[in-house]
């Protein structure tokens, strides 16, 4: 968009780029010109006389911009539009007041073009509706949804601090305990969402807000759908709806049955980047990446960042597990093993899913993987434990002969 002469000469005066006095006659040098034919904006003859460079022209073009994006949010009634705080390709996030209770809110405002798109729209007012649903202390809660002069608007709590995206833009990892006791926060928002109805499918550091005081806040339910609301899934079957570097193999392939262990897998993924400073599958394009969730072997965790304990590699694991019923079945258990593994034990459900993996290759007469060793090995708790697993691995052991015997004898 490009601003017309009497926006430059709000603007250059505003910002100290010139006097009033010096704009007043480049105005009439600028009239006297246009006057005699010339086609020249009051921009170029700014720049000409040294007053304003070309990049602080296009800043300027940027501030209309910006400022064109602040009327459809003043124009909602009962609130005063206090800053701007975040954009993205769906939306503008305001910081804002709602004067009749006096309290400091978010305002989310479909943009013009969007608002044009009945598609966008619905997906807008679910967005609020499922949010609305839910009432968690670590979910962002819900207030309003609405229209006003043409624009559509979403207002919600206001949350002032980070995101988890944003303590990983440095491309480090984050503490084993912080980002444990985060996911704790995370898990339970889901768990509450699920409960409702609800699958997120959207999980993913961006969508982690964090208070001053380290509190998580689950965000964005944009791409929010009821499990068991099949004419959606239906209406979006074979599309793949998530972000690349975190969406479940499921939602990938647009299969319509998507449940809870499909933002399992998203957390695990989020859960990954945390602690390793990375992301799970990494490519070039959308689709690249999207294939490497498919196909790709997972890196362990803990080849990234040795630091990481055993137990926290284990339930990433089995979290990003590609087929889905090798995950977690629900966030119930996975709250269960990060509580485990915050508290100094290891991830009891983990080593369940492990142990009956580990049964089924041993029933195909398949070799013992080392991975087992190095379980026992570092499992964090008294020898007691390593006995117990010596003994299972003998049992699972004996049992692996019988069956091979028996297939031996009936061949």
């Amino acid at each position: 968009m490009s601003i017309d002469d009497s926006q430059v000469a709000r603007l250059v005066v505003e910002r100290k780029l010139c006097t009033a006095n010096e704009l007043e006659l480049v105005r009439a040098e600028h009239k006297e010109l246009v006057d005699k034919g010339k086609r020249l904006s009051l921009a170029e003859l700014l720049i000409t006389h040294g007053y304003i460079t070309h990049s602080q022209h296009k800043r300027l073009n940027l501030a209309m911009e910006e400022d064109s994006m602040y009327r459809p949010a003043q124009q909602i009634p009962g609130f005063q539009v206090l800053s701007k705080v975040g954009q993205g390709a769906m939306a503008v996030v305001f910081k804002a007041k709602q004067l009749s209770l006096d309290r400091v809110v978010a305002i989310k405002v479909l943009p013009k073009r969007l608002s044009e798109s009945r598609e966008f729209v619905d997906r807008f007012y679910r967005e609020g509706k499922a949010a609305a649903r839910l009432n968690h202390a670590n979910i962002v809660q819900a207030y309003d949804v609405g229209e006003s002069g043409g624009y559509h608007y979403f207002v919600m709590e206001f949350i002032d601090g980070k995101t988890v995206y944003d303590l990983l833009s440095e491309g480090k990892p984050m503490r084993e305990k912080d980002a444990v006791q985060m996911l704790i926060q995370c898990a339970k928002a889901l768990h509450h969402a699920h409960e409702q109805g609800l699958i997120h499918r959207d999980v993913k550091p961006k969508n982690l807000m964090l208070t001053r005081g380290n509190d998580v806040k689950l965000a964005d339910m944009g791409l929010a759908r009821e499990v068991d609301d099949f004419a959606t899934a239906t209406a979006e079957a074979g599309r793949a709806y998530g972000t690349p570097y975190y969406i479940s193999p499921e939602q990938i392939r647009g299969e319509i049955n998507i449940d809870a262990r499909a933002d399992i897998y998203g957390l695990g993924a989020t859960f990954y980047h945390m602690v390793t400073g990375r992301v799970p599958f990494d490519g070039t394009t959308p689709s690249a990446v999207m294939h490497k969730h498919l196909k790709e072997p997972l890196i362990p965790p803990d080849h990234l960042n040795p630091s990481l304990t055993a137990g926290v590699g284990e339930i990433i694991e089995v979290m990003l597990a590609k087929d889905r019923t090798d995950r977690y079945p629900t966030m119930t258990e996975v709250i269960a093993d990060l509580e485990a593994v915050a508290a100094g034990e290891p991830p009891y459900m983990a080593r369940k899913k492990y142990d009956h993996k580990l049964l089924e290759s041993l029933a195909k007469g398949d070799k013992l993987v080392d991975k087992a060793a190095e379980l026992a090995a570092a499992t964090p708790t008294a020898p007691a434990i390593s006995i117990q697993w010596v003994i299972g691995l003998g049992v699972l052991l004996l049992i692996s002969i019988l069956i091979n015997l028996m297939m031996y004898l009936r061949g």
